[in-house]
């Protein structure tokens, strides 16, 4: 589905499954904030409509946040970066009326703009979709089915998936999420968390492990 995305926009699918940053976030994110040195992004902006136009604001529930930033998406961003230099955008602050604020960003419309969800949903996100076999092509004159898993907060659920089956705390992951409750974190992806039985199962072959006798009960357990 990635390839079959613009080469432009390719990078966005490893911020959204790689960094668990929202489409709008993902819109927002200025160069300034990717810290390559640190191995960090910091995560304060986004691009919303307000009152049916464009505007910068502060992510979901002001929840401005530091993400972990992987070594491969750096990667990614860095090829990107040369490819698509980062475009200067003046959006107000807010509110139509709000003050004017310039940022360098890294996905823009082919114009220079800041990128519009409704239009890149429709015309860029599904259509790789429909191209990659994930949702059939819509019927002559139909739009795209209207579902949320279409989307690309799809992207932000694979990632809880990821850090949740590498061990991961929920109090981090709602911390990289931007939650504010990691009881709302846990409500969400409790699903997603290895069962007990699992964990126990993981622990118990992790301390046979790297032993020269064969697992064959508790008498090779006392020797350990």
């Amino acid at each position: 589905m990635r390839s079959a995305l613009p080469e432009c926009y390719r990078a966005e699918v490893d911020l959204g499954g790689g960094c668990g940053l929202r489409q709008g976030e993902i819109f927002g994110l200025p160069d300034d904030e990717i810290k390559f040195d640190s191995g960090w992004l910091h995560i304060g902006y986004q691009v919303k409509v307000a009152n049916g136009r464009l505007v910068f604001g502060p992510p979901k529930g002001n929840k401005v946040r530091d993400v972990p930033l992987p070594d491969r998406v750096a990667h990614v961003l860095k090829r990107h970066r040369e490819t698509f230099p980062p475009v200067e955008v003046t959006l107000p602050w807010l509110r139509p009326d709000g003050p004017l604020v310039t940022k360098r960003l890294l996905f823009t419309r082919p114009d220079g703009n800041g990128a519009v969800r409704r239009n890149f949903n429709t015309h860029v996100w599904k259509s790789a979709l429909v191209a990659a076999g994930v949702i059939p092509e819509p019927k002559p004159g139909m739009r795209h089915q209207a579902a949320r898993e279409h989307g690309m907060h799809a992207l932000r659920h694979f990632y809880a998936s990821v850090l949740l089956d590498a061990g991961e705390n929920i109090k981090a992951l709602s911390t990289y999420l931007g939650h504010t409750d990691p009881g709302f974190t846990l409500r969400v992806y409790t699903h997603l968390m290895p069962s007990s039985d699992s964990r126990t199962r993981k622990a118990v072959d992790s301390m046979y492990a790297g032993t020269d006798s064969p697992s064959d009960g508790p008498q090779t357990a006392q020797g350990l």
